[in-house]
């Protein structure tokens, strides 16, 4: 099972591309952020772990950019409310 994540600017979103089909999770950028809308798998390709994998990427990808995360998508947020080491580039988990 192909894991490698793609940046498809473009589409505004990051993939997993495989002969099932594409995951993804989808973003816009704003000043100095990301937002995650969306994160899809296909019902073939559900239970292989690529919605974690695709999270982790993204969560890494933005961490790496200096980017403060607001995790719209409900999986991306529960992966956030998992990995407590994602929790400070997240704008709706940093303590007030």
């Amino acid at each position: 099972m192909n894991k490698e994540v793609i940046l498809n600017e473009a589409e505004h979103r990051f993939e997993i591309q495989n002969p099932e089909g594409i995951a993804f999770v989808e973003f816009n950028l704003f000043r100095n952020g990301i937002v995650f809308t969306h994160t899809e798998v296909p019902p073939a390709l559900e239970g292989n772990g690529l919605a974690g994998a695709l999270a982790k990427h993204v969560l890494e990808y933005a961490k790496a950019q200096n980017w403060e995360v607001l995790p719209l998508c409900p999986y991306i947020k529960g992966y956030i409310d998992r990995h407590d080491e994602y929790k400070s580039i997240s704008s709706l988990h940093r303590e007030k």
